[in-house]
């Protein structure tokens, strides 16, 4: 059901996302959160619905999921592209690690001192 009032502070919608450089790839995140645009545009192209997103975090108001997809909506080519990239890299990291990180491969992911 839809309520009809209207809310008791109007919010800003660029509050409900946050682009922090060096976190996430510097990709814009739900507030508080580390759910990427990306997670929530990802999550509607298969087919989830907001209010299932959001059941699934039931901390999180919905709003936050609402703006995710307008920023996606927004910037539809821009998102499609970095998700396809991240696919695309996927798919040469799991051809070059078949068995996954293993003992054997973990020295390759270790940071420098």
């Amino acid at each position: 059901m839809i309520s009809m009032t209207a809310p008791a502070t109007v919010v800003d919608i660029g509050s409900l996302l946050v682009v922090e450089p060096g976190y996430r790839s510097g990709r814009p995140c739900l507030r508080g959160t580390g759910i990427t645009v990306h997670n929530v545009a990802m999550h509607h192209m298969a087919g989830m619905s907001v209010e299932d997103m959001a059941a699934g975090n039931p901390d999180l108001d919905v709003s936050l999921f609402h703006a995710a997809l307008a920023y996606y909506f927004a910037n539809r080519a821009k998102v499609e592209a970095e998700i396809e990239a991240d696919v695309q890299w996927e798919e040469r990291e799991r051809k070059k690690f078949p068995n996954g990180v293993t003992s054997e491969s973990a020295h390759l992911f270790e940071l420098p001192d």
